[in-house]
């Protein structure tokens, strides 16, 4: 087994046996608060106006499947659109969600259909409203930016696998005066949402969404154990670091 195997393996037993403890020490002691974060706010009150104001919400859930390394921004991007769905539920106009691959849209629609049918509102329920908007980045983002623009959209919360060309859709949110979130998991995405969107999220907060929008027990253990995770990698770099300084001055030659 590889060193980097090795290493993978005792961070996964390390989170999950960290999720055990803060998940049974929740019954006995109060839960901890969440770190601030602005976004969420705006992005609260957004979601209240949108219902408030008969508008439609957009979710899109980027490029990537389930199937390959980036499939974990787009669980995180379903468990959006299924927060949303309940959110809106109240209102006139249920939420769009648009992908660009095949197998998400149809989860975006399997997503949509139960929660409707948990809710007791599966008359709301509408396939079309789980797109698959284009196969390729650009087809993708042409498809899309119909349902900023003409489908009275308020918000829109950008959450997946994108390229730099998800600046476009931002570009056509503000044209529209829409609240926009951005998270991915592509440093090209993130470097140009970060100068587009009106509330990017950075690096690891994309995977702190669920926590903050569904509020269930499970992903805000699972985002103090995430916390805790992040300081140690730190902590581990900064010894490597000494190490690999102080080692050649002790005369012990390189490590």
């Amino acid at each position: 087994m590889s060193i980097s195997a090795v290493i993978g393996l005792v961070f996964l037993v390390l989170g999950v046996g960290l999720m055990l403890i803060f998940f049974f020490a929740r019954r006995t002691q109060p839960a901890r608060p969440l770190r601030s974060i602005s976004a969420f706010q705006r992005l609260r009150r957004a979601l209240g106006l949108a219902v408030e104001d008969g508008k439609r919400l957009h979710v899109s859930l980027g490029q990537a499947s389930i199937l390959n390394s980036n499939g974990a921004s787009a669980l995180v991007g379903l468990s959006t659109l299924e927060r949303v769905a309940q959110l809106s539920s109240l209102g006139d106009r249920p939420p769009v969600a648009t992908s660009g691959d095949g197998t998400l849209a149809i989860l975006s629609q399997d997503t949509l259909r139960s929660t409707y049918r948990r809710l007791g509102a599966f008359d709301m329920y509408d396939p079309d409203r789980g797109r698959l908007a284009g196969p390729t980045p650009f087809a993708y983002i042409a498809g899309a930016l119909p349902v900023i623009s003409r489908e009275q959209v308020s918000a829109n919360l950008l959450i997946g696998n994108f390229g730099p060309e998800a600046a476009l859709l931002c570009e056509r949110a503000e044209q529209q005066s829409a609240f926009t979130l951005a998270a991915s998991d592509a440093l090209p995405a993130q470097a140009a949402l970060y100068a587009s969107a009106q509330e990017p999220l950075i690096g690891e907060e994309l995977f702190a969404i669920p926590a903050y929008m569904q509020g269930t027990p499970i992903y805000q253990v699972s985002l103090h154990v995430q916390d805790i995770l992040r300081w140690v990698v730190v902590g581990a770099l900064v010894i490597g670091a000494i190490f690999q300084f102080i080692v050649p001055l002790l005369g012990g030659g390189s490590p």
